[in-house]
């Protein structure tokens, strides 16, 4: 019996990408994907530029962000190559929400782009040397926009009306596809958390910790690492075709407390977008909401 055992599938590897696991430009193929960070700033150099010590991403108020880019959630610091470089702008991994206004931005602001995440890897080759990846989160995907929205519409209907926090993790999905010997550092920074804050009088759960939640975002990760210039460009396209900006065809009356996200699956999670009309205002640029974005024209308390 034990000769009819098969053997296990070999996971991919992180220097080079699969054959047909990329099979097209479809980002609706893709959950989740890593790939090296400096392999990403030299694909998307309009998204992502380092200045001194600074890696430069575009805020809601510039015009790059109307053409889409990524949401990247981090404490305002990255190490790339041994070098610390502060974030021009950034959604912090964990932000305090007192209001229904707040909590409607909040929510909008981190599902209307793909989420991207900072993490150090060592490899069981050299555990002495890290290196610097990008993980992405395509929030465009139905099961990964289930898992979020689902698991912000729970919590609401399980303390109503009292106060409550909430995490959302990844871990356990890098952790399962990266090979066996290789280990995340920085395994924190594959999450993110939003606590509200309700004016009750007795908030009894809160206080003992009781309305803590998490919820364990799972999907396939695609491997984007690549040292093959055709396939480099196959990514390339790949990420702006995932960071175009999302046209919301569903009106605004079909935004509720609970469901943002009303439109069909064709429309919201299509895979061939064009640019955002110019009759429709940026989806961030109306959110100056200093508690979640961060960037130099704030203060930023983690640098």
């Amino acid at each position: 019996m034990a000769g009819l055992e098969s053997a296990p599938a070999a996971r991919p590897s992180l220097t080079s990408i699969s054959s047909g696991e990329l099979r097209s430009l479809w980002t609706c193929d893709c959950e989740l994907a890593l790939l090296p960070l400096a392999q990403l700033l030299r694909l998307q150099p309009g998204a992502f530029q380092l200045r001194g010590d600074q890696l430069v991403v575009p805020g809601p108020a510039e015009p790059a962000a109307t053409r889409g880019g990524f949401n990247v959630f981090s404490d305002g610091l990255v190490r790339l190559d041994g070098q610390l470089y502060r974030l021009s702008s950034y959604i912090r991994r964990y932000v305090e929400l007192t209001n229904y206004c707040d909590y409607k931005d909040y929510r909008e602001t981190i599902l209307s782009k793909p989420m991207l995440f900072f993490i150090n890897v060592q490899t069981k080759k050299d555990s002495s040397k890290e290196r610097t990846y990008a993980f992405l989160v395509n929030t465009r995907h139905p099961k990964i926009r289930r898992q979020i929205e689902q698991g912000m519409d729970m919590v609401i209907s399980s303390v109503i009306g009292e106060s409550y926090w909430l995490q959302f993790d990844f871990q356990e999905a890098v952790k399962d596809f990266l090979p066996p010997g290789n280990k995340v550092v920085n395994g924190e920074n594959l999450s993110f958390a939003y606590e509200f804050k309700a004016d009750a009088l007795f908030d009894f759960f809160y206080w003992f910790g009781l309305s803590n939640s998490t919820v364990k975002v799972n999907g396939k990760v695609l491997n984007l690492s690549s040292t093959s210039p055709e396939k480099k460009e196959t990514i390339k396209l790949f990420l702006e075709k995932m960071s175009e900006p999302l046209i919301r065809r569903s009106s605004f009356s079909d935004r509720k407390f609970s469901v943002t996200s009303r439109g069909s699956l064709d429309e919201v999670f299509n895979c061939s977008l064009s640019p955002r009309s110019s009759l429709m205002e940026p989806l961030l640029a109306e959110l100056p909401f200093p508690c979640v974005l961060e960037s130099e024209e704030t203060p930023n308390p983690f640098i």
